[in-house]
Protein backbone atom coordinates (compact mmCIF):
# COMPACT_ATOMS: atom_id res chain seq x y z
CA UNK A 1 0.00 0.00 0.00
CA UNK A 2 2.74 2.46 0.97
CA UNK A 3 4.67 1.61 -2.21
CA UNK A 4 1.53 2.08 -4.30
CA UNK A 5 1.24 5.64 -3.02
CA UNK A 6 4.96 6.41 -3.15
CA UNK A 7 5.52 5.05 -6.67
CA UNK A 8 2.65 6.99 -8.17
CA UNK A 9 2.76 4.74 -11.22
CA UNK A 10 -1.03 4.37 -11.33
CA UNK A 11 -3.89 6.42 -9.90
CA UNK A 12 -5.13 5.50 -6.43
CA UNK A 13 -8.85 6.18 -6.17
CA UNK A 14 -9.40 5.57 -2.48
CA UNK A 15 -7.76 4.27 0.71
CA UNK A 16 -10.06 2.35 3.07
CA UNK A 17 -9.17 1.86 6.74
CA UNK A 18 -10.87 -0.42 9.26
CA UNK A 19 -12.26 1.54 12.22
CA UNK A 20 -11.00 1.11 15.76
CA UNK A 21 -7.28 0.82 15.00
CA UNK A 22 -4.41 2.77 16.51
CA UNK A 23 -3.07 4.71 13.56
CA UNK A 24 0.61 4.23 14.30
CA UNK A 25 3.60 2.83 12.44
CA UNK A 26 3.00 1.84 8.81
CA UNK A 27 -0.72 2.63 9.00
CA UNK A 28 0.05 6.16 10.13
CA UNK A 29 2.49 6.58 7.21
CA UNK A 30 -0.15 5.38 4.73
CA UNK A 31 -2.80 7.74 6.14
CA UNK A 32 -0.34 10.65 6.02
CA UNK A 33 0.71 9.85 2.45
CA UNK A 34 -2.91 9.61 1.34
CA UNK A 35 -3.58 13.05 2.82
CA UNK A 36 -0.47 14.53 1.16
CA UNK A 37 -1.47 13.10 -2.22
CA UNK A 38 -5.12 14.09 -1.76
CA UNK A 39 -6.31 10.50 -2.07
CA UNK A 40 -9.78 10.10 -0.50
CA UNK A 41 -9.61 8.25 2.83
CA UNK A 42 -12.61 6.29 4.12
CA UNK A 43 -12.98 4.64 7.52
CA UNK A 44 -15.46 1.74 7.71
CA UNK A 45 -16.58 -0.70 10.41
CA UNK A 46 -14.37 -3.75 10.85
CA UNK A 47 -17.08 -6.16 9.66
CA UNK A 48 -17.68 -4.21 6.47
CA UNK A 49 -13.94 -3.87 5.92
CA UNK A 50 -13.45 -7.65 6.14
CA UNK A 51 -16.28 -8.23 3.67
CA UNK A 52 -14.58 -5.83 1.22
CA UNK A 53 -11.15 -7.46 1.51
CA UNK A 54 -9.97 -9.75 -1.29
CA UNK A 55 -7.02 -11.25 0.61
CA UNK A 56 -6.70 -13.02 3.93
CA UNK A 57 -5.36 -10.89 6.80
CA UNK A 58 -5.60 -7.52 4.98
CA UNK A 59 -3.99 -5.77 7.99
CA UNK A 60 -6.62 -3.10 8.37
CA UNK A 61 -6.04 -1.05 5.24
CA UNK A 62 -6.73 -1.46 1.53
CA UNK A 63 -6.85 0.69 -1.58
CA UNK A 64 -8.79 0.93 -4.82
CA UNK A 65 -6.41 1.73 -7.66
CA UNK A 66 -6.17 1.63 -11.44
CA UNK A 67 -4.90 -1.65 -12.96
CA UNK A 68 -1.19 -2.21 -13.37
CA UNK A 69 0.18 -0.98 -16.68
CA UNK A 70 1.21 -3.78 -19.06
CA UNK A 71 4.47 -3.18 -20.93
CA UNK A 72 5.58 -4.52 -24.31
CA UNK A 73 8.40 -7.05 -24.43
CA UNK A 74 10.32 -4.73 -26.74
CA UNK A 75 10.09 -1.96 -24.17
CA UNK A 76 11.56 -4.18 -21.45
CA UNK A 77 14.43 -5.19 -23.74
CA UNK A 78 15.68 -1.62 -24.05
CA UNK A 79 18.47 -0.29 -21.80
CA UNK A 80 17.23 1.27 -18.55
CA UNK A 81 19.07 4.35 -17.26
CA UNK A 82 22.01 3.43 -19.48
CA UNK A 83 22.19 -0.11 -18.10
CA UNK A 84 21.59 -3.26 -20.16
CA UNK A 85 18.23 -4.88 -19.33
CA UNK A 86 18.10 -7.44 -16.52
CA UNK A 87 14.83 -9.34 -16.82
CA UNK A 88 13.12 -12.06 -14.81
CA UNK A 89 11.04 -14.54 -16.82
CA UNK A 90 8.61 -16.75 -14.88
CA UNK A 91 7.84 -19.92 -16.81
CA UNK A 92 4.60 -21.46 -15.55
CA UNK A 93 4.79 -20.63 -11.84
CA UNK A 94 1.28 -21.28 -10.51
CA UNK A 95 1.56 -20.26 -6.84
CA UNK A 96 0.68 -16.55 -6.46
CA UNK A 97 2.76 -16.39 -3.28
CA UNK A 98 5.84 -17.59 -5.17
CA UNK A 99 5.17 -15.09 -7.97
CA UNK A 100 4.97 -12.27 -5.46
CA UNK A 101 8.03 -13.40 -3.52
CA UNK A 102 10.01 -13.74 -6.76
CA UNK A 103 9.07 -10.21 -7.82
CA UNK A 104 10.02 -8.83 -4.41
CA UNK A 105 13.43 -10.47 -4.62
CA UNK A 106 13.88 -9.39 -8.23
CA UNK A 107 13.18 -5.75 -7.43
CA UNK A 108 15.71 -5.82 -4.58
CA UNK A 109 18.32 -7.36 -6.92
CA UNK A 110 17.88 -4.62 -9.52
CA UNK A 111 15.76 -6.40 -12.12
CA UNK A 112 14.53 -3.92 -14.71
CA UNK A 113 11.49 -5.89 -15.88
CA UNK A 114 9.58 -9.15 -15.54
CA UNK A 115 7.89 -11.39 -18.09
CA UNK A 116 4.90 -13.58 -17.19
CA UNK A 117 2.92 -16.00 -19.35
CA UNK A 118 -0.80 -15.50 -19.89
CA UNK A 119 -1.70 -19.17 -19.71
CA UNK A 120 -1.28 -21.91 -17.07
CA UNK A 121 0.48 -19.54 -14.68
CA UNK A 122 -0.31 -17.27 -11.76
CA UNK A 123 -0.74 -13.59 -12.52
CA UNK A 124 -0.71 -10.52 -10.27
CA UNK A 125 -3.58 -11.48 -8.01
CA UNK A 126 -4.18 -9.74 -4.66
CA UNK A 127 -2.26 -12.58 -2.97
CA UNK A 128 0.70 -12.15 -5.33
CA UNK A 129 0.68 -8.37 -4.87
CA UNK A 130 0.67 -8.79 -1.10
CA UNK A 131 3.60 -11.24 -1.20
CA UNK A 132 5.48 -8.84 -3.49
CA UNK A 133 5.38 -6.20 -0.72
CA UNK A 134 5.13 -3.29 -3.18
CA UNK A 135 7.47 -4.65 -5.86
CA UNK A 136 4.67 -4.72 -8.44
CA UNK A 137 4.68 -0.92 -8.33
CA UNK A 138 8.36 -0.75 -9.30
CA UNK A 139 8.99 -3.66 -11.69
CA UNK A 140 7.62 -3.13 -15.22
CA UNK A 141 5.89 -6.30 -16.41
CA UNK A 142 4.97 -7.82 -19.75
CA UNK A 143 2.27 -10.47 -20.07
CA UNK A 144 3.01 -12.68 -23.09
CA UNK A 145 1.01 -15.43 -24.87
CA UNK A 146 3.88 -17.92 -24.60
CA UNK A 147 7.22 -17.94 -22.80
CA UNK A 148 9.17 -19.86 -25.52
CA UNK A 149 8.15 -17.33 -28.19
CA UNK A 150 9.00 -14.49 -25.82
CA UNK A 151 12.50 -15.94 -25.32
CA UNK A 152 12.95 -16.20 -29.09
CA UNK A 153 11.93 -12.55 -29.44
CA UNK A 154 14.31 -11.51 -26.66
CA UNK A 155 17.14 -13.25 -28.53
CA UNK A 156 16.28 -11.19 -31.62
CA UNK A 157 16.45 -8.08 -29.42
CA UNK A 158 19.93 -8.98 -28.17
CA UNK A 159 18.98 -10.33 -24.73
CA UNK A 160 20.64 -13.53 -23.49
CA UNK A 161 18.36 -16.04 -21.74
CA UNK A 162 19.71 -18.02 -18.79
CA UNK A 163 17.45 -20.82 -17.57
CA UNK A 164 17.71 -22.38 -14.11
CA UNK A 165 17.50 -26.18 -14.20
CA UNK A 166 18.64 -28.75 -11.63
CA UNK A 167 19.99 -31.05 -14.37
CA UNK A 168 22.15 -28.43 -16.12
CA UNK A 169 25.90 -29.11 -16.39
CA UNK A 170 26.90 -25.48 -15.77
CA UNK A 171 26.85 -23.78 -12.37
CA UNK A 172 24.92 -20.52 -12.02
CA UNK A 173 28.09 -19.14 -10.41
CA UNK A 174 29.94 -19.58 -13.70
CA UNK A 175 27.60 -17.50 -15.88
CA UNK A 176 29.51 -15.61 -18.54
CA UNK A 177 26.67 -13.41 -19.84
CA UNK A 178 25.31 -11.97 -16.58
CA UNK A 179 26.81 -8.52 -17.11
CA UNK A 180 25.19 -8.21 -20.56
CA UNK A 181 21.53 -7.82 -21.49
CA UNK A 182 20.15 -10.90 -19.76
CA UNK A 183 16.89 -12.63 -18.82
CA UNK A 184 16.88 -15.10 -15.95
CA UNK A 185 14.28 -17.81 -16.63
CA UNK A 186 12.77 -19.65 -13.65
CA UNK A 187 10.50 -22.66 -14.10
CA UNK A 188 7.47 -23.89 -12.20
CA UNK A 189 7.42 -25.36 -8.71
CA UNK A 190 7.06 -28.97 -9.84
CA UNK A 191 8.37 -29.54 -13.34
CA UNK A 192 10.90 -26.72 -13.58
CA UNK A 193 11.50 -25.24 -17.01
CA UNK A 194 9.16 -26.34 -19.76
CA UNK A 195 10.81 -28.29 -22.58
CA UNK A 196 10.40 -25.52 -25.16
CA UNK A 197 11.54 -22.77 -22.79
CA UNK A 198 14.66 -24.80 -21.94
CA UNK A 199 15.42 -25.22 -25.64
CA UNK A 200 15.12 -21.46 -26.22
CA UNK A 201 17.54 -20.54 -23.42
CA UNK A 202 21.06 -19.60 -24.53
CA UNK A 203 22.50 -20.92 -21.25
CA UNK A 204 21.04 -23.45 -18.81
CA UNK A 205 22.57 -23.34 -15.34
CA UNK A 206 22.09 -25.16 -12.07
CA UNK A 207 22.28 -23.98 -8.47
CA UNK A 208 24.71 -26.39 -6.77
CA UNK A 209 23.11 -28.06 -3.74
CA UNK A 210 24.96 -29.73 -0.86
CA UNK A 211 22.09 -31.06 1.26
CA UNK A 212 19.85 -34.10 1.03
CA UNK A 213 17.00 -32.38 -0.82
CA UNK A 214 17.17 -32.29 -4.60
CA UNK A 215 15.68 -28.88 -5.36
CA UNK A 216 14.73 -25.41 -4.14
CA UNK A 217 11.32 -23.83 -4.48
CA UNK A 218 10.83 -21.29 -7.26
CA UNK A 219 11.09 -18.22 -5.03
CA UNK A 220 14.34 -19.39 -3.42
CA UNK A 221 15.86 -20.29 -6.80
CA UNK A 222 14.87 -16.86 -8.10
CA UNK A 223 16.60 -15.19 -5.16
CA UNK A 224 19.90 -17.01 -5.71
CA UNK A 225 19.84 -16.52 -9.47
CA UNK A 226 18.91 -12.84 -9.33
CA UNK A 227 21.56 -11.91 -6.81
CA UNK A 228 24.21 -13.89 -8.68
CA UNK A 229 23.39 -11.88 -11.81
CA UNK A 230 23.46 -8.71 -9.69
CA UNK A 231 26.90 -9.63 -8.31
CA UNK A 232 28.30 -10.11 -11.84
CA UNK A 233 26.84 -6.79 -12.94
CA UNK A 234 28.30 -4.94 -9.95
CA UNK A 235 31.79 -6.42 -10.33
CA UNK A 236 31.81 -6.59 -14.14
CA UNK A 237 32.96 -10.24 -14.01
Amino acid sequence: MRELLLAGARPTHEVVVAAGQNQTGMLAQIVELAAELRVPLKEVAKGKFESMAVTEAPQGVMARAAPLHEHDLEELARPSDGRPPFLLVLDGITDPGNVGAALRTAECAGVTGAVLGKHRAAHITPAAAKAAAGAVEHVPMALVPGIPNALARLAELGVWSVGLDVTAPTSVYDMSVAADAVALVVGSEGRGLSRLARQRCDVVATIPLSGSLSSLNAAAATAIGCFEVARHRQTGD
